[in-house]
């Protein structure tokens, strides 16, 4: 029988780098890492909306801080991940995470262009800041990439194309890169948000939302952004080091769910 193996199950003194961090599921994984002990890099095209959440973290006695990113503006990735490494002396974790909103009709005159930035912010973004943090990753103890998909990876909406085409798209790239980076230690996985209380959300009334989470969800609500965060947390433990590769719903058993 061989020997038990005590495996770390601390993220403290990782520096994780999280996009659209700013509000929503970006934001309580910001939260969640540095009230583990993790330095954390706030990234969000809203700079006021960052620099807010690495106050909110300091108050609490976490590492962190904040800087401006545009995802869709390959040059400022790469800037923006050299200074993270720069200031906390490495880099060990990237959560993308960073989304936006596209509903559009396939026959609408605005299709091509939404469809043009849905793919950019999340879907081209990821290999972008994957690449530009490549270096720094292969240097730390334990590498950890987690991308943030969503069930319309799985599943799919009416005038939602251009979104489930890119989440879609995440879901594949984590399992190629998984295949890819596995043979260095670099574990990648994708987690799939399904009803979740963000700002895209906040659109949608009460009574919607439970009509909807009880119609669909085997556990009959909406979930908090907190516990996606945690998912991710749990994927980036030390610990985590064997789970690669792998498509996880956060959905409240709404994937689960035949009728």
């Amino acid at each position: 029988m061989s020997e038990f193996k005590e495996l770390s199950r601390s993220v403290k003194g990782l520096t994780v780098l999280v996009t659209g961090a700013a509000s929503g599921m970006g934001r309580a994984t910001a939260r969640v890492f540095a009230a583990e002990g993790a330095n954390v890099a706030v990234t969000d095209f809203d700079e006021q909306g960052a620099l807010s959440v690495a106050k909110e973290i300091a108050a609490n006695a976490g590492s962190s801080k904040a800087w401006k990113l545009d995802v869709a503006d390959g040059g400022e990735i790469k800037r923006v991940v050299g200074a993270v490494a720069a200031h906390f002396g490495g880099l060990d974790i990237i959560v993308n995470n960073a989304g936006i909103s596209v509903r559009v009709a396939i026959d609408d005159e605005a299709y091509e262009d939404a469809w043009a930035k849905g793919i950019a912010v999340m879907l081209t973004a990821h290999p972008r800041i994957i690449r530009a943090a490549l270096p720094h990753l292969r240097r730390s103890k334990s590498p950890r990439i987690v991308n943030i998909a969503s069930t319309e990876a799985l599943g799919a909406t009416a005038l939602h194309s251009p979104y489930s085409a890119a989440k879609g798209g995440v879901a594949s790239l984590t399992r190629s890169l998984a295949v890819e980076l596995g043979r260095e230690g670099i574990t990648v996985n994708c987690i799939c948000p399904g009803p979740i209380r963000t700002a895209i959300t906040d659109r949608i009334s009460e009574e919607h939302k439970t009509i909807y989470a009880k119609r669909r969800t085997a556990l009959g609500r909406y979930g908090d952004p907190e516990e996606v965060a945690h998912m991710t947390l749990s994927l980036c433990l030390p610990a985590a080091s064997f789970l690669t590769g792998a498509v996880i719903p956060v959905d409240g058993g709404l994937m689960a769910r035949n009728a």
